[in-house]
């Protein structure tokens, strides 16, 4: 065999580092996207606001958007050349990355194996979201396993029917994945709006913070959120960014209060039989340790006011040294 035939040109080189990098990262965004889509199904009840899992979904569908055609042209063109020149396939960088990715993705399928048998030998529950997850990179990383295997052996080079098969397949699945996408989380539209809703919780959590300390600082709750300015700290009000609105406040009884704003969308897991006719939620009480996710925030569409109890003994006010 002439030997300048299979000799590593920079094409050659670029040629197939950028279609195995595009591999791995389709492969890794359609695992993770599996993942998103089967946390959504089966852990849904944990993840109150939709936002919550929303930004790891649009960078998977984003990533497979870009990198997955990227991936089917180099491997086109690849392809193309060794049909065109059977030396090709002794190509050493050819045989370096598939070899590679072989070792990974057997590597990948055998511990997957050894934690599920691992977790049924334990006696572990084993959930369909876990059973899922498994199956998931079972096939996406076998289906990889499997495909270099034959690209080895020169079978798909040779067969242009089974390419064609294989890659229609491929595609059905990864843009399936994509459009159950888009049902999950919604236009973008609506993803800027449940965006302006997260940004009001987080201005509702804040607000609550200051009126917490404002009572350990001075015993009291503050008749108006104007109080809560702070110069020396920087604390201004927020307002609502979407309508340049402050935020309600209502001081009642005690320690109680509300924080309300006007909400686009209702979030994930919001149970309507918490919420009163008047639409002010049933009492949480504040305590130390909230996190802005989590019922503690779960909203309807439209105005919603928060109900907030102030516990002093585990905010108690801070006595001040008596000068």
């Amino acid at each position: 065999m002439d030997e300048t035939k299979i000799h590593t040109t920079p094409k050659d080189f670029f040629l197939w580092v950028g279609v195995i990098v595009a591999l791995y990262v389709s492969a890794i965004s359609l695992l993770a996207l599996l993942f998103e889509y089967i946390d959504i199904i089966f852990v849904s009840s944990f993840n109150t606001f939709q936002y919550s899992y929303s930004g790891a979904i649009r960078i998977s569908i984003a990533s497979l958007i870009v990198i997955f055609p990227i991936y089917l042209y180099l491997t086109h063109i690849i392809n193309k050349d060794i049909r065109k020149d059977s030396s090709k396939r002794e190509v050493g960088v050819r045989r370096w990355l598939i070899f590679l990715t072989l070792f990974v993705s057997g590597i990948t399928v055998i511990v997957d194996l050894i934690v599920l048998i691992n977790r049924f030998l334990g006696g572990e529950e084993l959930t369909y979201s876990f059973i899922l997850k498994v199956l998931s990179i079972l096939i996406v990383i076998g289906g990889v396993f499997l495909y270099y295997i034959y690209d080895l052996r020169g079978k798909l080079e040779d067969s242009k029917v089974t390419s064609q098969i294989i890659f229609w397949t491929v595609s059905i699945i990864v843009i399936s994945s994509i459009v159950s996408g888009f049902f999950i989380m919604g236009s973008p539209q609506t993803q800027r709006l449940i965006r302006l809703d997260r940004g009001k919780i987080d201005n509702l959590s804040g607000i609550q913070w200051q009126i917490t300390n404002f009572y350990q600082q001075k015993g009291r709750l503050p008749n108006t959120l104007e109080e809560l300015k702070d110069p020396l700290v920087g604390f201004i009000t927020p307002k609502d960014s979407q309508t340049g609105k402050e935020y309600g406040y209502v001081l009642a009884d005690g320690l109680k209060f509300y924080l309300c704003a006007d909400f686009n969308k209702e979030s994930r897991g919001y149970n309507k039989k918490q919420t009163k006719s008047n639409g002010i939620r049933s009492s949480i009480k504040y305590n130390s340790g909230y996190s802005t996710d989590g019922e503690n925030w779960a909203h309807s569409e439209g105005e919603v006011c928060f109900e907030r109890t102030i516990d002093p003994d585990k905010f108690p006010q801070i006595k001040r040294a008596i000068q």
